[in-house]
């Protein structure tokens, strides 16, 4: 039997006296004047309330309640301008009403749960949750206990808290322990956390679906946890990318509702090592090198990332390299259309229905991509690009950030299956310098003679025909030069950055070491000769999320909604805010 939940009363806020109508769906208060006029309304709905209690309630710096026969206070979602970021700030909404008696109080109380438990069925009740105390400005506990646990607490959500001591803790935890009775977990930190729990919760997948996630032919089963970012990072690309703003309560906002945004991710390959997975950025060449160069300045905080980009920069590197890639279908999108992927993106939704149509989505992701990608296989349809590149870089989303408002590729869709391959050619070193700067403002960075950027299902990266031999032989001198000189252990690492095989740290430490210049610009003295004009390596290294990849040549293919934030994209500021 259905329950009725609507209801319409009398309610009063302090000596105002407001029309209050539940409708199941909405909830709404009119204030009305001593002559029974109605003036500003208030309209919520019912899955943006966060909690309700008896009684005069406060939540925030710190819980108190005033137990009243008569008063009832509703906490809802109230949204705001950002400012300069393209999302919404959530802010924690809170009215106190007053009825005429108690069995009313009662009575609007219980409609008011009915309601939500009728039309927010997929809300979190259990959640496990991880904080990086060192990531970023190391606010991570701060952030947590203070701002998002009592709102949690509001919402009747229990949380298993793990504050991480070393890297990939949370990754090895999600592997090996027992994860029933969570609905999902969160992540109390950067890119990097993200990154851990992401690789963590997509491998403990396979193993529970007998797949070989390093298997480069095997289609990955989809994650049924969701994952909620609490960011308190450096950048926090990802939240920002797929929310708008790097708002820790409006996050929590998010996760309490149950908000649900699937998420495209690529797997990285090398037939010696472990699968890598990524979401905002796989590149090669200059990214490449910026991040193995920060590692030499990890004394710096974050600061090290723009000294490391500009000696990076002023060395004008380039590398050859061969790229194949396998051409999404142009009718559907293009990363030059000039379109956002917002909140109910229709590129997303039509994708979801023209690739998933007759079973439930985890069935259909696996079954539709495995045949799909049997067929993609073939070199039929693959195109190849050789020359000397800046930078190979490639994205599930915009990796939008605070720096970089419109992301490396502005028009990428988060959950279409597909991902954005971006090509920089050796240019001039001013050229290369438009091609960055452009990424910090509402400028084309794709409209260059140099750049090229493709839609693609899947790629490669192979070195051309004898430069494998060469570079081999280089890393493998290098690795023992650089054996011989070990004399100082790592120090001052963040959990924010992933630990390191001693693949990685060979690759690392080519950084430090000697190298012959290559192409036409690098050949010449640098127009900004200085301290960083050193020898360039004939291959760079790969930067996966913020992990320095030990290998060159490489293989991607993007999973199709591979995992589920607590999110529901950047929201239109022009369609919510009024």
């Amino acid at each position: 039997m259905e329950i009725d939940l609507r209801l319409e009363s009398s309610l009063w806020v302090g000596k105002k006296r407001y029309k209050a109508v539940l409708t199941g769906w909405h909830f709404q208060w009119t204030e009305v004047d001593k002559n029974n006029r109605e003036k500003k309304t208030t309209s919520v709905p019912v899955s943006e309330l966060i909690g309700l209690e008896k009684g005069q309630v406060e939540i925030l710096p710190r819980k108190s309640v005033e137990d009243t026969d008569k008063d009832f206070t509703v906490f809802y979602v109230k949204r705001s301008s950002s400012g300069g970021s393209y999302g919404l700030l959530w802010q924690f909404g809170r009215i106190q009403f007053s009825c005429a008696s108690r069995a009313l109080r009662d009575q609007w109380t219980s409609h008011l749960r009915a309601a939500l438990k009728t039309h927010s069925p997929s809300r979190p009740h259990r959640l496990l949750v991880f904080i990086n105390p060192y990531g970023g400005k190391k606010k991570g506990r701060h952030i947590y206990h203070s701002l998002v646990a009592p709102l949690f607490e509001l919402a009747g959500i229990t949380s298993h808290v793990i504050v991480t001591e070393r890297a990939n803790q949370a990754r090895d935890h999600l592997l090996k322990k027992d994860l029933s009775g969570f609905d999902g977990v969160v992540c109390v930190g950067g890119d990097g956390m993200f990154s851990e729990i992401m690789h963590g919760m997509i491998g403990r997948t396979q193993q529970e679906a007998g797949l070989s996630e390093n298997d480069l032919n095997v289609t990955l089963q989809p994650c049924h946890l969701h994952i909620g970012i609490i960011p308190a990072g450096s950048t926090d690309c990802v939240c920002f990318a797929t929310v708008g703003v790097n708002d820790p309560v409006t996050s929590a906002l998010h996760i309490i509702i149950g908000d649900s945004q699937p998420l495209d991710v690529c797997s990285a390959h090398h037939p010696t090592e472990p699968v890598r997975y990524s979401v905002s950025l796989l590149g090669y060449g200059f990214y490449g090198d910026v991040l193995a160069e920060s590692e030499r300045h990890r004394w710096m905080g974050p600061l090290r990332y723009d000294f490391s980009g500009a000696m990076v920069y002023l060395s004008s590197r380039s590398y050859a390299g061969v790229v194949h890639y396998l051409p999404a279908d142009p009718l559907l999108s293009s990363p030059r259309d000039n379109t956002r992927c917002l909140s109910g993106c229709s590129v997303c939704s039509k994708s979801t229905e023209r690739l998933f149509p007759h079973s439930t989505v985890s069935e259909s992701v696996h079954s539709f991509q495995c045949s799909q990608y049997r067929s993609d296989r073939s070199e039929a349809g693959w195109v190849s690009v050789a020359g000397r590149f800046r930078c190979v870089s490639f994205t599930c989303m915009s990796s939008s950030c605070p720096r970089s408002p419109l992301g490396l590729s502005p028009s990428a869709h988060l959950a279409d299956g597909t991902g954005d391959l971006i090509l920089v050619r050796e240019s001039h070193p001013l050229g290369f310098l438009k091609f960055l700067h452009r990424h910090t403002s509402s400028e084309d960075q794709f409209d260059l003679p140099f750049v090229e950027v493709h839609r693609v299902k899947a790629f490669r990266f192979s070195l051309p025909p004898g430069e494998e031999e060469d570079s081999l032989e280089d890393m493998e001198s290098e690795a023992a030069r650089e054996r011989e000189n070990q004399e100082s252990p790592q120090c001052g690492m963040d959990s924010e950055t992933k630990s390191r095989t001693g693949s990685e740290q060979q690759l690392t430490d080519r950084a430090k070491v000697g190298y012959k210049p290559r192409g036409d610009w690098s050949r010449e003295k640098s127009l900004f000769c200085g301290p960083c004009c050193t020898e360039a390596p004939a291959v760079s290294v790969w930067n996966c999320d913020g992990e320095i990849l030990p290998f060159s040549e490489i293989q991607g293919r993007v999973h199709g909604q591979l995992v589920h934030l607590y999110a529901r994209g950047i929201e239109d500021k022009a369609a919510c805010v009024g």
